[in-house]
């Protein structure tokens, strides 16, 4: 089962395909695993250069042991009555934090954001995170201050409450983000600019410099045409949809 533990013999042949150089869509593939089960293994038992068959099997015996120990159970996941499997939600949604981490978010702000992603609301309360992710409130308020900073969460008020907030995201999300991303992408381009200027433009630092620049310039030449399209492409829905009820009204 792709969703099942590893056993000994995956992991042998795991450290085998290290071994050969084998990147982690080919191990996966020849195991029948997704790459990012053995990107998450090989990552949290030592990495690509140090990862050994026998030292993970007993890492994992221990994890178990001590989670058996300490750990109380999770709660259940809800799934809103569409019948998903709760383990297969479970292992996806360590998969997918696993993702975030390595794309460069701290891990507490990948589990918020991963637990928020695999609801259907959208949105939970900060007492509703603690009580998912098994943490104290105060980490969950330090990881929702930075994902909202990214602009990758909003918050807003209960309804029918004076003070209670809840914490939310949406298809905008990746929006968001990469519009954040672009606005430090133009800030650095311009400083890798003026560092042209100030090493000098015939200098080999200075020519870095400028090339630098001309290329963050080109990436957000590339990301400003993907927004256009994407903009696009959302009012073209808006219009489908406003049709759509026109048709179906008296």
């Amino acid at each position: 089962m792709p969703g099942g533990r590893l056993s000994d013999d995956e992991r042998r042949r795991i450290a085998a395909g290290l071994a050969e150089g084998l990147g982690y869509a080919e191990i996966g593939r020849r195991l029948g695993r997704p790459a990012s089960t053995v990107m998450r293994e090989v990552t949290r038992n030592g990495g690509p250069d140090d990862y050994g068959a026998e030292r993970a099997q007993e890492a994992t015996r221990h994890r178990a042991r001590r989670h058996k120990r300490t750990r109380p159970p999770a709660p259940p996941v809800i799934d809103g009555g569409h019948g998903r499997d709760p383990e297969a939600v479970r292992v996806f949604t360590e998969s997918f934090t696993e993702l975030l981490v390595q794309q460069g978010l701290p891990r507490m702000e990948a589990r918020v954001l991963a637990c928020l992603h695999i609801t259907d609301t959208g949105a939970l309360t900060a007492a509703d995170l603690v009580e998912r992710l098994r943490v104290s409130p105060a980490s969950v308020s330090h990881a929702v201050a930075f994902l909202e900073q990214q602009g990758m969460i909003r918050r807003e008020r209960l309804p029918g409450t004076a003070r209670r907030e809840r914490y939310v995201m949406d298809d905008q999300i990746w929006l968001r983000s990469l519009l954040a991303a672009l606005r430090m992408n133009d800030v650095l381009a311009a400083e890798a600019r003026r560092g042209a200027e100030v090493m000098g433009a015939g200098t080999p630092a200075g020519v870095r410099f400028a090339a630098s620049a001309e290329f963050l310039l080109m990436v957000s030449e590339a990301h400003q045409q993907v927004l256009e399209r994407w903009r696009q492409r959302a009012g073209a829905e808006e219009l489908r949809t406003a049709a759509d009820g026109d048709a179906e009204g008296p």
